[in-house]
């Protein structure tokens, strides 16, 4: 099972993962997580600014700040995509989050296929709440993006399933990969997929083969699915999701 930790200044527990981001989060007894989705995305330096301020509106330590969601132009290959994370967790060890390659915050950051950002910009982010009563049936937790790549050491071409091939049958194998991470994950977190709300999927490629078969049949669609035509962040990578519960989402 995934080693999971607490970070107590932000009120929540994550799956430990490499430096850029963690498994997943879920907001811990007397907390609950919000999401907020940007109208229109912000670059994400303006971004970053843009949350510092809305969390201070709203009496939030920066420390509360769980999870996000980026847009990029378009995949990364690996060096690229190493020089990136360096720069994004740089904020997050300024508001105390990041410390000594740890990094407790959820994340997914895909590629729009069609009209995508002209740099990587926030599409939406979490954060947690005090509560001062029962949250009732709705748990909070927010597990990060994950694409067809076995969790090793090495490049990403050494551990991407089915390496260059999108016909149905390779499609299905990446899908049931993708969807064992997010069951290992909540796993991990003590949740199933009779607790997400909120299931995303992100691919160019035809999910339909298998969309009844792994998908609708283990629950992982039983809220909807939705379906963004974009790619995951890193060359080579053609099928990502991610899935969540979030008692409260708002647009600003």
């Amino acid at each position: 099972m995934a080693e999971t930790a607490v970070f107590e200044p932000g009120g929540y527990r994550y799956v430990r993962g490499p430096f850029q981001y963690s498994g997943g989060v879920a907001a811990e007894p007397g907390f609950a997580i919000e999401r907020v989705r940007f109208a229109r995305p912000r670059p994400v330096e303006q971004g970053f600014l843009d949350i510092e301020a809305y969390l201070t509106a709203q009496g939030r330590p920066f420390t509360s700040f769980c999870a996000c969601e980026l847009r990029s132009p378009a995949p990364f290959d690996d060096a690229g995509f190493i020089a990136f994370n360096r720069i994004y967790v740089g904020t997050l060890e300024r508001w105390g989050i990041f410390k000594d390659d740890e990094n407790p915050v959820a994340r997914s950051n895909v590629c729009p296929e069609i009209d995508p950002p002209g740099e990587p910009v926030f599409e939406a982010f979490c954060y947690t709440v005090p509560i001062t009563e029962t949250a009732g049936e709705v748990k909070s937790f927010v597990i990060a993006g994950s694409g067809e790549a076995r969790e090793a050491a090495g490049d990403y071409a050494e551990r991407i399933v089915r390496l260059g091939e999108t016909s149905a049958d390779a499609m299905t194998e990446k899908a049931q990969y993708v969807l064992g991470a997010m069951e290992s994950r909540m796993t991990a977190l003590g949740l199933g997929w009779a607790d997400v709300n909120t299931s995303q999927v992100y691919t160019v490629h035809d999910l339909h083969p298998f969309f009844e078969s792994e998908i609708v049949s283990r629950g992982a669609a039983s809220g909807g699915l939705t379906w963004y035509y974009a790619r995951p962040p890193v060359v080579g990578l053609d099928y990502e999701m991610d899935v969540r519960s979030v008692p409260v989402e708002r647009v600003i």
